[in-house]
């Protein structure tokens, strides 16, 4: 294993340090750290039981994943490290989430938030792992868990607009994937199982899975696993308030092998995305100047973008 670097929150007395990005390997069981150009590659954890989902909190100094598990075993769990892979520890354990999928940050409210594919739900806690919430279940037991359109997979939340939205994936290639939108809380009175304020934003997409929002300009962006030309892309769309619902998404990028994970930097007009064949891909916002930054990486999963720093020796 290649030694991994030593990486903390930003502080004005600090080198500056290139941007990096942590993804996942599901394969090796791997978290890695890159350069945004795709050099200096290092392993910061191993020993992963199939991640999936990654967060980066730079403030406070840690990465945090999902674990998926084997999916019939509910032995899913989400995990936190120092930002070097150091001080690994379990905040949710085996048995309290079946399969967590894609992970979502959300600082200003302190809450870590997630889909949980088997497990057919959308959940939440606190950072620390503790205060476990189902806020949206879509089924329940084994007969339920053989229909993928119950699936829960990807998600991001718009704090600020109070809106959280995921993604469905349904079975491969039948276009009876979706993407949802629902308030942060359960309206009162109601249940994980009977919220009336879900609403259905796309339908007939071929497997949408990972979410991200830029907030600014009320677009999200999503990837896709279906069959080309729908499929193995990534796309975006209009979230705005007076956007009806199933307007048709913009293709951005095409030709993923089995798109997975997004991020964005915003500032620099760029995206980051994984695919199952082990690559990174680069790009503008728009879909253009893309590039490969790494190949034959295993199977790569969740992806995260952050600016950090490195002290001085």
């Amino acid at each position: 294993m290649q030694k991994a670097i030593a990486i903390k929150p930003i502080e004005k007395s600090d080198k500056a340090y290139p941007d990096r990005l942590f993804v996942l390997d599901l394969s090796g069981g791997r978290v890695l750290s890159v350069n945004t150009d795709g050099s200096d590659e290092q392993v910061l954890v191993s020993g992963c039981h199939l991640p999936d989902g990654i967060v980066v909190d730079t403030e406070n100094g840690y990465i945090y994943w999902t674990n998926m598990g084997v999916p019939n075993l509910n032995d899913g769990s989400i995990e936190r490290a120092d930002l070097d892979g150091r001080n690994r520890t379990v905040i949710v354990p085996q048995g309290r989430t079946f399969t967590p999928k894609q992970l979502c940050l959300v600082k200003s409210i302190g809450k870590l938030y997630w889909s949980d594919r088997e497990g057919m739900r959308v959940m939440r806690c606190n950072l620390d792992g503790s205060n476990i919430e189902t806020l949206v279940e879509t089924g329940h037991g084994d007969a339920d868990r053989k229909d993928a359109t119950k699936w829960c997979v990807g998600i991001t939340v718009d704090a600020g607009r109070g809106h959280m939205y995921w993604t469905q994936k349904g079975p491969d290639d039948a276009g009876k994937g979706r993407i949802f939108r629902a308030n942060l809380e359960i309206p009162k009175g109601e249940t994980p199982t009977s919220r009336t304020d879900i609403e259905v934003l796309f339908d007939h997409l071929p497997e949408p899975i990972d979410l991200e929002l830029d907030l600014g300009a009320q677009l999200l962006y999503w990837t896709d696993r279906g069959d080309p030309p729908r499929g193995n892309t990534v796309n975006c769309a209009k979230i705005a308030a007076d956007v009806r619902p199933n307007q048709k998404p913009k293709i951005l990028l095409t030709h993923l092998m089995e798109g997975i994970g997004i991020a964005l930097n915003l500032p620099d007009n760029r995206m980051f995305v994984t695919d199952l064949a082990g690559s990174v891909y680069s790009a503008r916002l728009d879909g253009s100047e893309k590039k490969a930054l790494l190949f034959m990486q295993g199977n790569l999963t969740g992806i995260a973008y952050a600016k950090t720093t490195v002290k001085e020796k």
